[in-house]
């Protein structure tokens, strides 16, 4: 089918990768580092997006991968213009990378950017098929890539802020203000209150803008990891198609647009060839771009991610300039565990009163909330109290720079404090890595309720976030003694 994007889509065939010199070469010792990318965009249609079926793609969608190796140490990281990968597919890409390069999958990372206008998997229409196995064989290709243009490079690690772009989206209300919540029950906070009736927020922020920044042995700008804890932004372009009807558009968001950004913050008018620059979704489970204290202005489609993009790549690009020294010979090490969560567990009363709801008239559990019906039904279906799941979290060292990673959308305070506690000198958490379980509040957020703690919004017990950042810790020790 005819693809129909308003805007040309950028095409690259299979991995865009650095050659490491001819067959037999030897090879210096030391680290060595490798870049691919890998276009994803859909190109059967239609395809559907969260707004609804579409045949339009704004801006390019990609699979973005660096791999690292000192040693026998080794890291690969791939990022997906995508609301999350299930861990199915993270684990099958692995396996598929592990077969042809011998690297162990437990030393890569596949996270999604959290874009919410990527297209959604789920069901078997031509364009979802199409679009998953693109996806996948996306994955597979850029991590295929990044290991195979290994060459002898230097990394340099360095943080800086841009804290005008970042809310924390949690708030207390004025009294009498809060309405109640799917089970007609009133909470503390309010997600995304209107601000007539907002009292203070219920949490922090983390401004910080950390980057990985790698270079050739002769200095050439190879790779960029960058990570912020800020959602996606949103105000993508729409079609208004013949018959009136308004469609939306298929597009990276704001990390698509930082990635297309950074290369002319690191080459000026002349961006360096194969350099590949990324954004990956830090601690933002409830941080967005909306403007709580004041109201901007009207803005054109696009325009607040050009903005947020353009800020972003503002402070990676300070933060380079930070690096005094790039190291030649950085260790390179990975952890992984396999961690065993327990599902919520929900009371009797609870259980109960989702069957109440269940049996009330729609009109009537609309006129509680108007996702009254799915939360109940969320209730029953997570009612097992034996019910676990396994879930990945991995810790990634290289040099003085520790990235951690965790299957969620994890809010702010976990990830602050994993770089607080953490004992190295530059830590950043990856969120909806190797999996996508929904929301990690923390313990004291669980108590104030809100749609990040409501069940099925966030299934797993109100202590995983403990137990996953004491693993994470644990782990970071463990690499700080290499």
């Amino acid at each position: 089918m005819k693809n129909t994007s308003l805007l040309p889509v950028l095409t690259l065939v299979g991995a865009l990768t650095l050659t490491a010199g001819p067959a037999g070469a030897q090879e210096k010792p030391g680290f060595r580092a490798g870049t691919a990318v890998v276009d994803i965009s859909p190109t059967v249609f239609p395809i559907q997006l969260r707004s609804g079926p579409s045949r339009y793609v704004h801006d390019p969608l990609h699979v973005r991968a660096i791999a690292f190796e000192n040693g026998d140490g080794r890291a690969a990281i791939a990022v997906v213009d995508a609301i999350g990968v299930d861990r199915e597919t993270c684990d099958k890409a692995k396996a598929v990378v592990a077969e042809r390069t011998g690297w162990k999958p437990s030393e890569m990372l596949v996270c999604g950017t959290h874009t919410h206008s990527a297209p959604k998997g789920g069901d078997t229409t031509p364009g979802r098929v199409a679009y998953e196995e693109r996806r996948f064989d996306g994955i597979v290709q850029a991590l295929t890539g990044a290991i195979e243009s290994l060459e002898p490079a230097q990394g340099g690690f360095a943080a800086d802020q841009e804290p005008g772009e970042v809310c924390n989206r949690r708030w207390f209300l004025k009294p009498g203000t809060m309405e109640a919540n799917p089970f007609g029950e009133l909470d503390q906070v309010r997600t995304n209150a209107p601000r007539a009736n907002l009292l203070k927020p219920a949490g922090p922020t983390d401004p910080e803008v950390c980057v990985v920044d790698i270079r050739t042995r002769r200095g050439k700008a190879l790779g960029l990891i960058a990570n912020y804890a800020l959602h996606y932004v949103g105000g993508i372009p729409t079609v208004k198609e013949e018959d009136g009807k308004v469609v939306g558009m298929a597009s990276a968001d704001y990390f698509g647009q930082f990635a297309r950004v950074m290369p002319y913050r690191v080459g000026g008018a002349n961006p360096p060839e194969n350099f590949v620059a990324m954004m990956t979704n830090g601690a933002s489970g409830d941080i967005n771009n909306i403007d709580f204290y004041g109201k901007r202005p009207p803005r054109a489609p696009f325009e607040q991610i050009q903005g947020v993009a353009t800020k972003v790549a503002d402070a990676a690009w300070r933060a380079v300039k930070k690096i005094e020294q790039y190291d030649e010979n950085p260790l390179v090490a990975t952890r992984q565990r396999e961690v065993t969560l327990k599902y919520r567990q929900t009371s009797p009363a609870e259980v109960e009163r989702a069957r109440k709801l269940l049996e009330m008239p729609r009109t009537q559990r609309e006129q509680i909330h108007s996702k009254a019906t799915q939360y109940a039904n969320a209730t029953l279906a997570y009612a097992d109290p034996d019910r676990t799941e396994n879930v990945i979290v991995q810790a990634i060292r290289i040099g003085d720079q520790a990235i951690v990673s965790m299957p969620f959308e994890v809010l702010v305070e976990i990830g602050l404090e994993i770089k607080q506690k953490s004992p190295f000198p530059h830590t950043f958490l990856i969120e909806l890595a190797n999996g996508a379980y929904g929301y990690l509040p923390p313990p004291q957020q669980h108590e104030l309720g809100g749609y990040e703690t409501w069940i099925g919004t966030s299934r797993f017990a109100k202590d995983s976030s403990v137990i996953l950042t004491c693993n994470l810790l644990e782990m970071l020790e463990e690499l700080k003694t290499l």
